[in-house]
């Protein structure tokens, strides 16, 4: 992990993650982090819980759509956006089979799989971006 986590309800949050998720959840949210200190437009980014999830705002800029991450009920982890954007159907037509889907709303992973960091940042810049691209 190479951002400490300021919050302690958050940092509850993370050590409260199963054991096997949750290398894989701290690595999507220090590149969430990263992706936010480098893109353009983003300004700082808010940590708090969403639902009982880690969720990432913009809330300076509003720059951006919420993202969250989670376990999943079937042993994996996710990184989720809002469902009623276009930030997963934009990224999924880039990518129609290198990750796994949930509808419109997540990227579901598992434990044992390498995170394709240069993508997922795609991913995470879009999100952090998606209302400066819209009218």
């Amino acid at each position: 992990m190479k951002h400490p986590i300021p919050d302690p309800k958050i940092a509850a949050t993370f050590e409260g993650f199963p054991a096997e998720t949750k290398p894989g959840l701290l690595a999507l949210r220090d590149l969430i982090l990263d992706t936010a200190a480098q893109t353009p437009g983003v300004g700082r980014i808010e940590e708090t819980l969403k639902w009982g999830q880690p969720a990432y705002l913009t809330p300076e800029t509003k720059s951006g759509s919420t993202i969250r991450l989670a376990p999943t009920k079937s042993g994996g982890f996710a990184l989720y956006t809002h469902c009623q954007t276009t930030i997963l159907s934009d990224f999924q037509a880039i990518f129609p089979t290198d990750f796994s889907y949930e509808g419109n709303r997540a990227v579901h992973f598992t434990p044992d799989q390498d995170l394709p960091l240069d993508q997922l940042s795609g991913l995470i810049a879009s999100a952090l971006t998606y209302h400066l691209k819209k009218p």
